[in-house]
């Protein structure tokens, strides 16, 4: 028997995936991950804890399954990026990571576009100089803890670090470096002219590898604390948007995944490199591929801090419905009319990423009145991750991408009114995923292409199925045309006021 282990470091949650070649999953485990903003548009969390997680979910896994450790032929991971680690020379953390969706950077965002011309950094990079940026937050770190700074040995991402904790060994996996702003995409390599823009020595960014190369195994000590075996191979590893879109079946050019996790993102297919400001480069993990993207900085975040913070008032008509908090405003916000009796949100909360880039950008409801209730204001935000996904496409539409088919994964898309708000705002159908674990379901398929498993990438295609698909509403389309328009105009007017 093959058995695969698959883990995914993700924003609001660390997954684990064990699978059976060549369909069948044996276990998923998940472990919550503290997300923590202690100023504005900070988003931090704690990479110990992932390791933690990591050791909880091996180990359950390993317990519920039944399966032995020594059967378990290669683990990978996947998780959220460009995601900041710091490591010093003895491989002791130096602060709490710096999350993809941080926006403090503003500043050194502005410096860089002083110092390089944009047009040429994207020419170079893939990228465009925005708050994504690993330069960017490690000048910020330079100007605000330099303490921290002058000990930096090791900078790397999320599924690196946990990488590292598993193989002692330290390395880069492509779809980082490339985000984080180090690649070359011309000679696909990473550039010592790149790294010395974050003022760090060229050492401190570790060798790169590609998602499916084997970079170590398993060291004793990490076998002791997970109940995995020593010698156990570890591959590279991927960004988890690329290895949900890869679970999806998004392989041809117009196929487009709009992935509901903690963050929306947006992800296409294509054969050539098309470096653009407004969204992100990443490789496909196919060999050969491209996958340009779009991340917004919240998403499912957002709607679990709304929750937490405004929804008590519906607990107990969630409870007398048994329904979680999240359902029990689904079905408000059904009994709205598109468009929310005219109330509008900008989801800016933690600064924006794609399109608009900017990490001053700020949450807004206008329109507010007494007449709305707590209906009104989840149905607002719902649509507001709609428009932001319809900017997106007018954005991929401008580059000469030609989307056609929309497939919808994670979290988010259980929600059947979200979904429909979606489908009404793009005015066209979308196809939900039945049984997508997630991104873990991409890692662990890599690991298994890494070790030999498989040489089949479309295999994956196995763990997933089609749920059903959402048509538009056309009764619906005027109003969202002009909510649209609403939403775009209101960010332009608000982006003009002193900040």
């Amino acid at each position: 028997m093959a058995y695969v282990l698959g883990l995914d470091i993700g924003t609001t949650s660390t997954i684990g995936i064990l699978i059976r070649l060549p369909d069948q999953v044996l276990g998923i485990v998940s472990r919550p991950v503290t997300l923590r903003s202690p100023q504005a548009g900070w988003a931090e969390e704690d990479p110990a804890q992932w390791w933690g997680n990591v050791r909880e979910i091996a180990a359950e896994l390993l317990a519920t399954s039944g399966v032995d450790a020594g059967e378990i032929a290669a683990i990978g991971a996947t998780g959220m990026l460009p995601a900041v680690v710091l490591l010093d020379e003895a491989g002791v953390l130096l602060r709490p990571s710096i999350q993809q969706s941080d926006g403090r950077c503003a500043a050194e965002v502005t410096q860089l576009r002083a110092e390089y011309d944009e047009a040429d950094f994207i020419a170079k990079a893939g990228n465009g100089i925005n708050q994504q940026l690993v330069t960017a937050k490690l000048r910020w770190i330079e100007t605000h803890e330099p303490d921290v700074f002058r000990r930096i040995a090791t900078v790397f991402g999320s599924y690196d670090y946990i990488n590292w904790r598993l193989t002692g060994v330290r390395a880069v996996e492509q779809n980082w470096a490339l985000e984080a702003g180090f690649v070359d995409i011309a000679r696909h390599e990473i550039d010592d002219d790149l790294v010395a823009l974050a003022h760090i020595p060229r050492a401190a960014v570790p060798p790169k590898s590609a998602s499916h190369a084997v970079i170590g195994t398993l060291t004793d000590e990490a076998a002791r604390e997970t109940g995995l075996k020593p010698g156990t191979p570890v591959v590279g590893g991927a960004a988890d948007m690329i290895a949900s879109a890869l679970a999806a079946g998004v392989t041809r050019p117009g196929d487009v995944l709009l992935k509901f996790g903690g963050s929306v993102d947006i992800l296409v297919a294509t054969d050539t490199v098309a470096p653009d400001p407004r969204l992100y480069l990443d490789y496909h993990l196919v060999p050969g591929l491209f996958m340009p993207n779009g991340c917004m900085a919240t998403g499912g975040s957002a709607l679990n801090w709304f929750v937490e913070n405004f929804a008590g008032g519906q607990k107990a008509a969630a409870d007398a419905a048994g329904l979680p908090l999240h359902q029990q405003l689904d079905r408000l916000a059904a009994q709205k009319p598109a468009g929310a009796d005219g109330l509008t949100i900008l989801p800016y909360f933690l600064g924006e990423k794609t399109p608009i880039h900017d990490p001053a950008a700020r949450g807004l409801i206008d329109g507010l009145t007494l007449s709305h209730d707590i209906g009104h204001l989840w149905r607002a935000l719902l649509e507001s991750y709609a428009f932001a996904l319809a900017h997106h496409l007018e954005v991929l539409r401008d580059m000469g991408h030609k989307p056609a088919r929309y497939l919808a994964s994670d979290g988010g898309s259980n929600s059947l009114v979200w979904m429909q708000i979606v489908a009404d705002v793009l005015q066209a159908p979308v196809q939900r995923l039945s049984g997508h674990p997630g991104s873990c379901i991409g890692a662990a398929w890599t690991a298994a292409i890494g070790v030999g498993l498989t040489d089949d990438w479309a295999g994956i295609a196995r763990f997933v199925s089609y749920a059903d698909r959402v048509e538009p509403n056309p009764a619906h389309a005027a109003a969202y045309a002009a909510g649209y328009r609403r939403y775009r105009d209101l960010y332009a007017k608000v982006a003009e006021l002193p900040r």
